[in-house]
């Protein structure tokens, strides 16, 4: 069929390319050209081109991977590539789709996909998500819209997007926007559009700079702060209680901590802004805003965590960090990168 689009799938493995081998449990084994045979409706969407360049469990993922794939994506969408689709495991999906929609630059759509179950499953869920995101990838609707996670026919923006349920086919959620769209009678319809983020100039060559992520609960004494520095991070991102609150006794520590290294601060709370002017008491948002700490704006600490990761390996520091994080600035990089 002629004037088809040319579509890239790059399969990275997960729970869609997994099945039974020798030990117990399923593992990655099928290849992205494996998937692709296994769906023949998506000759009817695209001229598809699969390759497989690792086969991975999403929990063996690294920064270092997905820099290997924003290169890729970018070199490949700047030509005849139409749009792309990335195969994972659903468990990191949120924290890949945020990154590459950080490191992949254009307007060309990169839709990032998975299953819940696998296909030797009753109900396996990975076929109908991949038809759905080749039917997004070459759609010139989805254009503009950055990096887009697509599953159970629903069409998510990376940055909020999140993994709701351990079992669900419906498990992805974007509890602070709700979706985009969704995918209905073999059309892509986006029902709200939101500006692209901007990219992280270089960001796909940056080094890797690591970042902690602290989750304070009820009662923290604040104990693993004092660890941080001495175990070579070189950021922290904290989520904290509701709107950005901490325990009093542990506010010392963190300012301490952000006098030498960008502290971020963000929310366990899976939906809302940090805030910035409402409470004033001790461990308060304004008091630590106060002592140094960064808004995380509306990106949670999984998201916040990569993309302070991401700034520091293009040589952002101080006041930069803060304008990227509240959106006032494009990032960009400060050093020659090889």
């Amino acid at each position: 069929m002629s004037g088809r689009p040319k579509l890239l799938l790059v399969s990275l493995g997960g729970t869609i390319t997994m099945t039974a081998n020798a030990g117990p449990g399923i593992v990655p084994t099928l290849t992205g050209a494996d998937l692709i045979a296994a769906v023949p409706a998506l000759a009817d969407v695209g001229e598809i081109e699969a390759i497989s360049p690792f086969r991975l469990p999403g929990s063996s993922l690294t920064l270092a991977h997905l820099r290997e794939v924003a290169r890729l994506l970018n070199e490949r969408l700047s030509a005849d590539t139409a749009g792309a689709i990335v195969v994972q495991g659903t468990d990191t999906i949120e924290e890949t789709a945020f990154v590459l929609d950080c490191l992949v630059a254009g307007n060309k759509p990169v839709v990032v996909t998975g299953a819940m179950r696998g296909p030797e499953s009753p109900g396996a869920d990975g076929p109908a998500n991949l038809l759905a995101s080749a039917i997004v990838a070459s759609s010139p609707v989805a254009r503009g819209l950055g990096t887009l996670v697509v599953l159970n026919d629903t069409i998510h923006a990376a940055r909020f997007v999140q993994k709701s349920s351990t079992f669900l086919p419906s498990t992805f959620a974007s509890p602070s926007a709700g979706p985009l769209g969704c995918v209905i009678e073999g059309e892509a319809r986006i029902e709200m559009r939101l500006p692209r983020v901007p990219s992280v100039d270089g960001g796909d060559r940056g080094s890797d700079e690591p970042v902690a992520l602290l989750t304070i609960a009820l009662g923290d004494d604040g104990r693993m702060l004092e660890g941080i520095p001495g175990l070579g991070y070189r950021g922290l991102v904290v989520e904290a209680m509701g709107v950005g609150h901490v325990p009093a006794s542990i506010v010392p520590a963190l300012s301490t901590l952000a006098e030498s290294l960008p502290v971020v601060l963000s929310s366990r709370v899976a939906a809302g802004p940090v805030f910035s002017r409402t409470y004033g008491f001790a461990g308060s948002e304004t008091d630590l805003l106060a002592r140094g700490l960064i808004p995380s704006s509306s990106l949670g600490g999984l998201k916040s965590r990569l993309l302070l990761s991401l700034l520091l390996g293009v040589g952002l520091r101080g006041n930069e960090l803060i304008k990227v994080f509240l959106g006032t600035a494009r990032p960009s990089a400060h050093h020659q990168l090889a």
